[in-house]
Formats: structure tokens, sequence, C-alpha cells
């Protein structure tokens, strides 16, 4: 299983904390059972979080052969607009 990334790890302990704060303040329990099940329920939706934070794409061999091979300037650009020349400007004709 690959190391969780620092992403993964605030958002998964941030979301234990303020759920934890909120199911207590909201729940308003005082017994030791509440809050073990509170903490619990928080610990989860923490771990859900973590999990589904996406992580960094990698770049592998192919897709870096790909965009050294591929132009850099779409097909639908005119070539001196990629170039660097300022587009012509057509002005609409008023009758």
């Amino acid at each position: 299983m690959p190391r969780p990334t620092a992403a993964q790890l605030a958002y998964g302990s941030a979301t234990v904390i303020v759920s934890t704060i909120a199911m207590l303040l909201l729940s308003q329990t005082s017994t030791g059972l509440g809050v073990a099940v509170i903490s619990a329920a928080a610990l989860a939706l923490g771990l859900l979080v973590a999990l589904t934070v996406p992580l960094p794409r990698r770049r592998g061999r192919h897709a870096a052969t790909r965009t050294r091979t591929a132009s850099p300037v779409p097909d639908t650009v005119p070539q001196d607009v990629a170039a660097g020349a300022p587009a012509p400007v057509e002005h609409p004709v008023h009758h």
C-alpha cells in the first residue's frame, strides 16, 4: 500500500477533529459510551475522506514520449499567432 500524501493526512485529520467537535456539540452527550461512539464515527469519516482524496498522477514513460513528439500548438491556432505575432483584427462592417 502506498504511503499517504500530505494532503490525505491533512484532510483526514481535519475531518476527524471538526466532525468530532461538531457531533459532540450537536449531541450534547456526556457519557463515556456516547463520546466513544462519536469518536469512532469521526475516525471512520476521517479515514473515508483521506482515502478518497485524489492521488497525484504519475507520468509514465509513454506519456513523456507523447508530449515530446506532439506539436506544442494545437492545429486550430494559426501559425502566425502561435509564433507570437498579433492576431489580425476583423472589424465588423456597419451599413
